[in-house]
């Protein structure tokens, strides 16, 4: 079956597609500042982009949209309300005695965990490596320099803006906030090898004898 013709993958494609565009309103509508909202969200724009110019070349597994999708909602709610401000971490700092509000550790989490998913479809699918221990390797590898480029990209960030910087770094005075940015992005994505590869190796086969 051509990877074009009608399948559950772009069902979810299309569901996902919704409910962005439904989260890109929401949290444009609330956003406290407008530029941090616009950086934040910017990089599930960029992936809806990518996901629907490349469906027809290959349909992600239904478990990867699934991810993204949630990642997606992740940035627009920080970007929404700024990661120093969402809701959910001033709970958990009421729930488990935090000093500060940890919503952006959640997304340097999820920026490990989705992404090993991603790298991990693309180098089965794409460029055919069957050692899982290398695609294993190769995925923390590129979860560490996308989280690591992403650091960069706040350090230019800070310059550029200055002192407009703040609400997008989100840091709340911790030294230490992009080593430990930098390590839940790589816990993130070593659980998702862990947890998630045998069932996303079943979707992988699956979709490929649907493509084919």
């Amino acid at each position: 079956m051509p990877a074009n013709a009608s399948n559950p993958p772009t069902k979810v494609l299309v569901i996902l597609t919704v409910l962005w565009l439904i989260g890109l309103l929401l949290s444009g509508w609330i956003a406290k500042d407008r530029v941090t909202w616009l950086l934040e969200i910017f990089p599930a724009v960029i992936a809806l982009v990518v996901m629907w110019s490349s469906r027809k070349r290959m349909e992600l597994t239904t478990l990867l949209y699934v991810l993204i999708a949630i990642h997606g909602l992740i940035l627009m709610l920080g970007g929404a309300y700024t990661y120093a401000r969402v809701p959910l971490g001033f709970w958990m700092q009421d729930w488990f005695g935090f000093t500060r509000n940890n919503y952006d550790k959640i997304g340097h989490f999820a920026q490990g965990f989705i992404p090993a998913i991603v790298a991990r479809e693309v180098l089965i699918r794409v460029f055919a490596l069957r050692s899982r221990k290398l695609v294993a390797f190769l995925c923390v590898a590129i979860c560490l320099a996308v989280s690591s480029a992403y650091e960069l990209i706040e350090w230019g960030a800070a310059l550029a803006l200055g002192q407009g910087a703040d609400e997008f770094l989100g840091t709340q005075g911790d030294p230490w906030d992009t080593q430990s940015d930098m390590f839940l992005a790589l816990i993130g994505a070593i659980s998702a090898l862990l947890l998630l590869s045998r069932w996303h190796d079943r979707q992988i086969a699956a979709r490929d004898a649907t493509s084919a």
